[in-house]
Parts: C-alpha cells; sequence; structure tokens
C-alpha cells in the first residue's frame, strides 16, 4: 500500500495545470541538465527548473543554467566540519525552491537522511548501466571489463543505498567489440540524455507513487 512519505509532490493538485517546479543537481558540464532546460524551454513539457546545484564552483553546468537565467547554488563538502552537515545543508538549499522533484544529472555526491527525509520519494537519479549490475560512479568501465554484450542507463527513485532503488525506466545499448570506455560512455549519454528528458516530464505531468520496488504512473488517491 501507499504511503503519504512515498507519494511524489508532483502528484499533488496544487501543481495541476502549472509547470512543475525541479530542481537539477550537477557536478560536471551538465549536459543532461541541457536537455532538461531545452525540454522545459517548451510549455507543454509541465516543467520548471527551479535552480540548479552543484558540490563544486566553476563548473560548466552552472554556466549553463546562469546562461538561462536559472538561479544557481553552490554547496561544497569541504566547506562543512562533518558529511552529515553538508547533507542538512544542502537539502536546506534545495528546499528555498520548493520543488516538487529533485533530479541528479550527474551529480557525483551520494546524499544522506537529511536529504532523504525531505526528498525521499522525489528524488531522482540516471545512472549510466542497467542496474542491478554495475552501481557506481564507473558503471561503462564495470561493463566493459565483465564483457556484457548490452549496456544502457537506468532512471531510479533514490533511497538510502548506492544504486538501489527503485528503478523507473531503463534503455539499452549494445556494447561494440571495439569499444572503449569513452565511446560506450559517450554512447550512453545519448540514449540517456532522451530517457530522463521524456521520464522526468511524465513523472511531473502524471505524478507517480513507489510501491515497494514499482514505481507507478498516476495520481494515486491518499
Amino acid at each position: 500500500m501507499t504511503t503519504p512519505s512515498q507519494l511524489s509532490a508532483a502528484s499533488q493538485p496544487r501543481y495541476a495545470g502549472a509547470a512543475v517546479p525541479v530542481v537539477v543537481l550537477v557536478s560536471g558540464s551538465g549536459t543532461l541538465l541541457q536537455a532538461l532546460i531545452d525540454a522545459a524551454a517548451d510549455p507543454a513539457y509541465g516543467v520548471r527548473i527551479a535552480a540548479v546545484g552543484a558540490d563544486r564552483d566553476g563548473i560548466e553546468g552552472l554556466a549553463r543554467a546562469q546562461r538561462h537565467g536559472i538561479p544557481t547554488f553552490v554547496c561544497r563538502v569541504r566547506d562543512y566540519p562533518t558529511r552529515e552537515q553538508w547533507d542538512a545543508a544542502l537539502a536546506e538549499e534545495v528546499t528555498q525552491f520548493e520543488p516538487a522533484l529533485v533530479v541528479s544529472a550527474g551529480f557525483l555526491k551520494l546524499v544522506g537522511p537529511h536529504f532523504l527525509a525531505r526528498f525521499g520519494g522525489r528524488y531522482l537519479n540516471s545512472h549510466n548501466a542497467l542496474l542491478p549490475s554495475f552501481p557506481g560512479i564507473h558503471g561503462p568501465r564495470d561493463a566493459l571489463e565483465y564483457g556484457v554484450k548490452l549496456a544502457g542507463a537506468t532512471l531510479f527513485v533514490v533511497d538510502a543505498g548506492i544504486d538501489t532503488g527503485a528503478i523507473v525506466a531503463q534503455c539499452v545499448v549494445p556494447v561494440e567489440h571495439d569499444d572503449t570506455v569513452e565511446t560506450l560512455t559517450e554512447r550512453i549519454k545519448q540514449a540517456e540524455r532522451p530517457q530522463l528528458v521524456d521520464w522526468v516530464g511524465r513523472l511531473a505531468r502524471e505524478g507517480f507513487s513507489v510501491k515497494g520496488r514499482r514505481v507507478q504512473l498516476g495520481r494515486a488517491a491518499r
């Protein structure tokens, strides 16, 4: 049975007919972010990028947001005495923008209990492997080393584990005989971007719930 804590805020009536606010977290160049920004320019997409946050200064992901007039913030781990304090500070920064969804688009930090207490059930991450295989930051490398014939990307709802949350969507990318980590990573990105755009829009517009390990579209009754 779906509990209130499992219901996405995107499912709530106050967003009916209005663009759903989303905060995107990045750590690098922001190519996934750019795909979301481009999609959100169309009112029919139903999403408003409320802010972009990062764990480091001077990255292209932040510059992309600034060029589009999107508010940005930086929350660096090294600025806090403990990881727990950083986690609480990140949660506070994101909360200021009142997002219905938070999207990790290449954000290379694991969030903790404070963040998940605020945004659990509505924090999405896109991972460049077919989970549950190859979790962690070296998905394409690990896939090549294992010798799999199919790689891909997974969009999932973040939980307290490492890439263990309920799966929203997956796309498959064949592994070529001459692939390197770089070429496979790039081909996965090409499939990952449209998947992320499609499903963030659908989850925002239609609402969703998480029941066990299943993510179900639609506005669930409370």
